[in-house]
């Protein structure tokens, strides 16, 4: 085999590995999630608004609807980085953000976000503000919140509506380490 040809092939090894390594690593980095809202307790939502249906066009309900006054700091979750940020018919004012265990944050419904230019935020840090954008206009001042999973967990499927989705929305619920 060629000089040249070794070298391609050892180096393909090297990043195959080193990409086999991060992607490990992202899920023993642990992950506490803290209630995204300032201030808020579980008497800040419903405890039964994760996949309770019917819920509109989406069918089910993919997250946890936070309600608290318009213009309450809303937090980063956990630590992450911003990989979205803009505006969606349904969500209106988005984030979204990559944290630990290839696990996605959306954060909906914001009335303002803190910085625009910062990509990474640590967990606790103001990434923006309650409010009424998108489909929450005309109701209360709430944050949508749905945590996402990149790597199905096959277990969580069930019986329900759209139960096969479960696989990857979590129930941020039973994250929150209040």
């Amino acid at each position: 085999m060629s000089k040249p040809r070794r070298y391609l092939k050892r180096t393909r090894r090297l990043v195959l590995a080193a990409l086999l390594f991060g992607f490990i690593f992202a899920f023993l980095v642990p992950e506490p999630v803290t209630i995204p809202v300032h201030g808020a307790s579980s008497a800040d939502w419903h405890q039964d608004t994760f996949w309770y249906e019917p819920w509109g066009s989406s069918g089910v309900h993919k997250g946890v609807d936070i309600f608290a006054n318009k213009g309450t700091d809303v937090v980063a979750a956990s630590h992450h980085l911003v990989i979205y940020r803009g505006q969606w018919p349904k969500g209106g004012n988005v984030m979204i953000a990559l944290g630990p265990k290839w696990r996605l944050h959306y954060y909906a419904h914001l009335d303002s976000f803190s910085d625009s230019e910062r990509r990474w935020f640590s967990g606790g840090e103001q990434i923006g503000s309650v409010g009424t954008s998108g489909n929450a206009q005309g109701k209360a001042a709430h944050l949508h919140y749905s945590l996402v999973t990149l790597v199905p967990y096959f277990w969580l499927i069930d019986s329900a509506p759209q139960g096969v989705k479960k696989a990857f929305y979590l129930n941020p619920i039973t994250y929150f380490d209040n």
